[in-house]
């Protein structure tokens, strides 16, 4: 279970970097649309800009959602639920654990 632990922890950590680097990629495309009189709507740049600003969004949310996963996966691993599917109760095969450490169901179950 250590060896289980620290695949999330690691993932944990790589998701809390890439989220931080994501905000402070988000900040910077707001301060400099800030300083700019680009009209979304009339300016080219405009436009341009606010793509960027979604798309960083979209991805910070994604790890936001991911980091909770990986926070639900270590909290089933506390509780001694790890592994266990959430819809049967059968055990989540262990290749599956390993394709995918956050998994919640067995292959037969379909995700929630």
């Amino acid at each position: 279970m250590q060896e289980i632990r620290d695949v999330l922890e690691q993932d944990r950590q790589a998701t809390l970097e890439r989220l931080a680097a994501l905000t402070g990629e988000f900040d910077r495309i707001v301060d400099a649309s800030r300083d700019s009189n680009a009209d979304d709507e009339h300016d080219p740049e405009g436009a341009t800009i606010a793509f960027e600003r979604s798309q960083v969004d979209a991805l910070a949310q994604q790890a936001r959602s991911h980091l909770d996963e990986v926070d639900a996966a270590l909290a089933r691993l506390d509780e001694g639920t790890y592994g266990i599917c959430e819809r049967c109760g059968r055990d989540i095969a262990d290749a599956r654990l390993e394709a995918r450490p956050t998994a919640r169901t067995c292959v037969t179950c379909p995700s929630p």
